[in-house]
This record gives C-alpha cells, sequence and structure tokens, in this order.
C-alpha cells in the first residue's frame, strides 16, 4: 500500500474493562481487555501503540487512600492544630472539599484565602468585567468575605451552580473550626492572619512556600506534603501527597498513584510476549488543556502522566506541512506536491527546534499531548473506558 491509499492517521479507542477493585492484577487485566478489543473490533497492533491506563485504577488496584481522619492527624501534626491559613485551593467538590474537611478537622480555626477572580484551574469566583467595574486591583487588594459580598454578592459557579465562598465556609465550621474567608493573590497576605501555612497551589507550590517562608512564615507546608506518608497504616504518596487525589466516599479520598513504572513495564512485555509488538505504556490523569466556555485549564494533577515507558520520553519532531505547501513547494501541486513534501519529511533533522519549518507544531511534552488526548478519550463519568489505545500516533504523512 503506498502512502496515497492510506486513509487514516491516529486513531484513539477507549477500552472497556471490569470495575477494578484493590489487589486486582491490573497488568493482566490492561493486557487482555485490549487484546480482547482488537479482537472484537478487528484491528491489529502495531509497533509504536500506546497503550494508556488512567491513574485512577491503578491507585483503586493498590488501594491508595487516606481517611479524613488520617488527613486530620497529619495536618495536626506538621502545622500545629491551632490557627492555620490555608491558601489558594481550588473551587471542587471532587478534588479539594474533603480534603478541607480533614484540614478544618486538625485545626482549631482556619484562616482560608482564596485567589480571585478565579482560582488556579480557572474556577471563577467573580468575572475580570465584574472586577474592573468595582475598580478592585486583584494584584494588590485584600478582600474581607465582607467586602467582597459587598462588591459582588452570591456569585455561583457556572458549571455546578455552588456558591463555594459559603460551601467552604459551612463546611469548615461542620468540621468544628472557626472559619475566617480572605481574597487575595499574593502569598505573603496570609501572613497577618496566619504564620502556620498550608499553600494549596498545584503548579506554583513551591515558589509559594519559598516566598512565605523568606518573609517570615513558622511553618509552611505544601499540600503535596500532607499524606505523603502513612499515617495509622493509610495510603500515601511520597512525591504528591494529596495533590491529584479525588473523593472516594465522604470520608475518604483516593490519592495519586505510586511506584507505577513496575505496571506500565509488565504491560509492555505481556504485549510483546503476546503479539510481538513494541508497545508504549502510560499512567495518565488531568489532560492539560483550557475550555473557552468555562476558562477552566484542565490540570488539577501535580502531572498528566507520573509513570511511562522510555519510548514517550520528549516531545514531537514534526514538518507544518501547511508551511511547507505555502512556502518551499509553492510552485508545485498534485503529486509533485505530494512528493516533495514526503521527501522533505524523510530528510528532515532529528531535531527541528528553531526551524522556521517546525513552527506552529506543538512544543509539549509528548506523555501531555497523548495523556490529553487519553482524558478526553476516557471521559471521566460512566463510560467504562479506563484504558485507552492509541495508534498511529507516531506515523507522519509518508507511513503506509
Amino acid at each position: 500500500m503506498s502512502n496515497t491509499d492510506r486513509r487514516v492517521g491516529t486513531v484513539s479507542r477507549g477500552i472497556r474493562c471490569p470495575i477494578i477493585r484493590q489487589g486486582d492484577d491490573l497488568s493482566e487485566i490492561v493486557t487482555s481487555s485490549v487484546l480482547e478489543a482488537a479482537k472484537s473490533e478487528g484491528f491489529s497492533l502495531r509497533d509504536r501503540d500506546v497503550i494508556a491506563v488512567t491513574e485512577s485504577i491503578v491507585a483503586r488496584a493498590q488501594g491508595n487512600y487516606c481517611s479524613v481522619a488520617n488527613i486530620a492527624s497529619d495536618v495536626k501534626a506538621k502545622l500545629g492544630g491551632e490557627t492555620i491559613g490555608v491558601i489558594f485551593p481550588i473551587l471542587s467538590r471532587n478534588r479539594f472539599a474533603i480534603c478541607l474537611r480533614g484540614i478544618a478537622s486538625g485545626a482549631k480555626k482556619i484562616v482560608l484565602m482564596l485567589s480571585y477572580p478565579s482560582d488556579e484551574v480557572g474556577n471563577e469566583l467573580v468575572s475580570l468585567d465584574m472586577i474592573d467595574e468595582a475598580g478592585v486591583n486583584p494584584y494588590s487588594d485584600v478582600l474581607s468575605l465582607e467586602k467582597y459580598r459587598k462588591l459582588f454578592g452570591v456569585n455561583k459557579h457556572e458549571f455546578t451552580g455552588v456558591d463555594y465562598v459559603e460551601y467552604y465556609q459551612k463546611l469548615i465550621q461542620s468540621c468544628g473550626a472557626e472559619a475566617e474567608i480572605i481574597f487575595a493573590n499574593q502569598p505573603t497576605a496570609i501572613l497577618p492572619y496566619a504564620d502556620h501555612i498550608l499553600n494549596c497551589d498545584i503548579h506554583t507550590r513551591k515558589r509559594t512556600k519559598r516566598i512565605l517562608l523568606a518573609k517570615g512564615a513558622k511553618v509552611v507546608c505544601s499540600l503535596d506534603e500532607i499524606m505523603n506518608a502513612p499515617v495509622d497504616g493509610s495510603g500515601y504518596n511520597e512525591l504528591y501527597g494529596l495533590l491529584g487525589s479525588n473523593k472516594s466516599t465522604e470520608d475518604k479520598v483516593k490519592l495519586f498513584p505510586r511506584d507505577s513504572m513496575d505496571l506500565v513495564l509488565d504491560i509492555q512485555k505481556k504485549v510483546l510476549d503476546r503479539t510481538g509488538k513494541h508497545v508504549e505504556v502510560m499512567v495518565y490523569g488531568d489532560g492539560a488543556f483550557k475550555d473557552p466556555q468555562g476558562k477552566i485549564w484542565e490540570l488539577a494533577d501535580p502531572v498528566v502522566s507520573p509513570f511511562f515507558t522510555d519510548g514517550l520520553i520528549g516531545t514531537p519532531n514534526e514538518l507544518k506541512l501547511k508551511y511547507l505547501a505555502d512556502n518551499d513547494f509553492k510552485h508545485l501541486s498534485g503529486d509533485e506536491l505530494r512528493k516533495a513534501i514526503s521527501d522533505s519529511i524523510r530528510r528532515k533533522d532529528s531535531d527541528l527546534k528553531g526551524s522556521m519549518a517546525s513552527q506552529g507544531t506543538t512544543p509539549r511534552q509528548l506523555t501531555d499531548l497523548i495523556g490529553s488526548l487519553c482524558d478526553l478519550t476516557s471521559g471521566s463519568g460512566d463510560k467504562g473506558t479506563p484504558v485507552v489505545l492509541v495508534q498511529g500516533y507516531f506515523d507522519n504523512y509518508t507511513n503506509s
């Protein structure tokens, strides 16, 4: 078959699997599910196909859970159990609310500092237009709850219908702690209120902690330092703590998976032994993309992919076909154009960084790109496809 006969490029398939429980042989389940899907749907595996496994079923198979009581114990031990400044949390019932229950249960008072107009991943408390109209400078102004309500009133989340300010306040109080809420975007704004601080930002956490310690905070913990070791026999994540966790029950969270390189390597080996094909394997969580309507940046996990095989290291090295067609080969058409572009792809440098012919291609890690594709494919609800098979991702215009 010539490259002109091929009509399909990258294909992403959600693979249905059994419901995963703690202790299940996940490597065998994933491998068997992919091979059974291939047989059922009439396709074959190829070298460099990617098998992606959602982090949720990895953590479930590991039994990597902790309770609200575990979180409370860890917070109290590390932050003293008195007044704790909790700053820059995201607005999420699934991601943060149950963690906040544990945090509040380990303190006498919580000073909750929310960023505005939105949280780190784009959930809005108020719109920028409302900020402009109120004459507020979000880079410098610190608002009390009273001032916030006077200026902006009640603002419910566009998609969830939740007033997160009230929701978090009542949640803290229901745990027996006093609640005070302020709104600010500079880490140091918390220091007049508390010197024992838990910073809950995800991707800026190291900077936030550095700034607070430099300005005199007595104790600063980031969310990745809570539940980074077992508490009373609980699960844990030594790298990410509570980051990447999700609500499991009203009293328990599922933590981000740990120690899963053996899993991805074992799946890779099983597929090779049974099919002769060398596939790549990754564990993935949130994709990294932004919703233009709700303005939400999806990546609430600390990374898109915490574990992956070596073939997924790096970034794409691609030429922009429309650039070649409109510039280098603008005088050609039809078969001549196709042959010229194909020859350029075959001769391309191993590193196109800085090349005009690669401008406009996506300069992101392969794991972030493929993980985002997989997150969109598997969804977050009832599709029942926690494994995704991506085929043809590494092909180009010349592959037949």
